[in-house]
């Protein structure tokens, strides 16, 4: 991953951060993001094989 990539991805969680920061109160703030980040990162991983599981 290079430095551009890994900016746009922090561009990216912030943004989600701040949709995010409105209805939720700040010392909650980390249990909405840290699922949503690890969620991310499963559908990240697992992208390569995403058609072989719909058609199974």
């Amino acid at each position: 991953m290079n430095s551009e990539t890994n900016a746009q991805l922090a561009a990216f969680i912030r943004d989600i951060c701040n949709l995010l920061r409105g209805p939720h109160k700040r010392n909650e703030f980390r249990k909405v993001i840290l699922p949503l980040t690890v969620l991310r990162r499963f559908d990240w991983i697992l992208a390569p094989t995403k058609q072989a599981v719909l058609t199974a």
